[in-house]
């Protein structure tokens, strides 16, 4: 249903817990009806750069802070073609965008891009809700789409659960495309789109690299077809367990000893190549605040998060894998889960969270320069 955001803001809506919790407020953004899995993102701000990130596919996203939608949207912070989260949970929007750089405000894009949303609510025990019971599937109903609650229930629960969808192929690039580097080209960089965001490519071109940008589905063939001097995999959606084809080709590069960085999707990736596990998370971490420590530096870092997922890999000791040694090199410190992964006998390193600093904090932008350093050290 298309309307006007001074209509959808009268019109009723609930959004509905697979457990029976609910919560009533008012339309925000397209009136209408829409199914995902619950999250929270803690971040303060960067809302355009969290709607546009592909890894939240099909995902209800709940905005911790109280007031969302004061700097508007603009034409430049997407990070990817549209908006990909499943519904939008606020408390209270900004009535008015007021920013230099805005456009249109958010709702008016939600709208736009029939993005069901609901305002009104009390995020603060929904938040705690999902922290005690843990990030489940949910629903928002609106306008003419609201029904009876046992019946509305029901349609929830017959969604299917995050854990063992399959998504990073829906979200990815259907056709290869050519980042170019800034300045003088100093490296080429194949880079498996499972869900990338616009800027990292970005961050890489600022170092003289050259990003071709693959679709998930590139094969060990068409990554070499491009000669490169290093392999990239990205962040992206669903459950990593169903990631057999990019789990294959990972391990085709690291028999071949081509430098490789994986962050996000990437790093659970990496992880399942070289042997571990991966487990659902409770609620996940999600947001641009989140503590980790580098524990080859001993440096805590505040980092961009946005994952459901993790690797099970030993924390107090060097594992063996088919391809040497491995250790955990990043660990959160909220609740000691696995940050990151680094190859001792072969240049290969992963981080589970966003350097690139799209929205977030800058403290991890060096992941691109080590990045560089072991593209510079397999030349040399």
């Amino acid at each position: 249903m298309t309307t006007s955001t001074r209509e959808s803001a009268k019109v009723p809506a609930v959004l509905v817990l697979e457990d029976g919790r609910i919560f009533r407020g008012r339309a925000y953004g397209a009136v209408g009806e829409t199914f995902g899995e619950a999250v929270f993102s803690t971040g303060m701000t960067g809302y355009q750069e969290t709607l546009t990130d592909p890894s939240y596919d099909r995902q209800i996203v709940v905005a911790t802070a109280p007031q969302i939608g004061n700097t508007g949207w603009n034409d430049e912070d997407d990070e990817s073609r549209r908006i990909w989260v499943a519904g939008y949970v606020v408390r209270d929007p900004a009535r008015v965008p007021s920013n230099w750089r805005a456009t249109r405000s958010l709702d008016d894009e939600l709208i736009a891009q029939g993005v069901v949303g609901i305002r009104g609510i009390d995020t603060r025990a929904l938040t705690r809700h999902l922290r005690e019971r843990g990030s489940m599937r949910a629903g928002i109903f609106s306008g003419e789409a609201i029904a009876p609650e046992a019946e509305l229930l029901a349609r929830v629960q017959a969604q299917p659960p995050m854990k063992g969808a399959s998504l990073y192929e829906e979200v990815a690039t259907q056709e290869a495309y050519v980042v170019p580097a800034m300045g003088e080209k100093r490296f080429t960089v194949a880079a498996v789109d499972l869900g990338i965001k616009g800027m990292t490519p970005r961050r890489m071109a600022e170092r003289g690299i050259e990003v071709h940008v693959l679709p998930a589905t590139a094969t060990v063939e068409d990554v070499y077809a491009v000669n490169p001097d290093g392999v990239f995999f990205s962040n992206g959606p669903g459950d990593p367990a169903t990631a057999d084809g990019p789990v294959a080709l990972m391990r085709a590069v690291l028999e071949r000893g081509t430098p490789l960085f994986g962050i996000c999707f990437g790093n659970q990736i990496l992880g399942r190549a070289l042997g571990f596990g991966t487990y659902k998370l409770k609620y996940g971490h999600r947001g641009i605040n989140q503590p980790v420590q580098d524990r080859t530096t001993g440096k805590v870092e505040v980092t961009a998060h946005n994952h459901g997922f993790a690797v099970d890999a030993p924390l107090d000791k060097v594992s063996e894998t088919p391809y040497g040694r491995v250790e955990v090199s990043h660990v959160c410190l909220n609740d000691n889960v696995v940050e990151g992964l680094r190859l001792l006998d072969r240049p290969a390193f992963s981080v589970q969270y966003h350097p690139e600093a799209a929205a977030g904090p800058h403290d991890a932008a060096y992941l691109f320069d080590r990045f560089v350093s072991l593209m510079e050290g397999q030349r040399a």
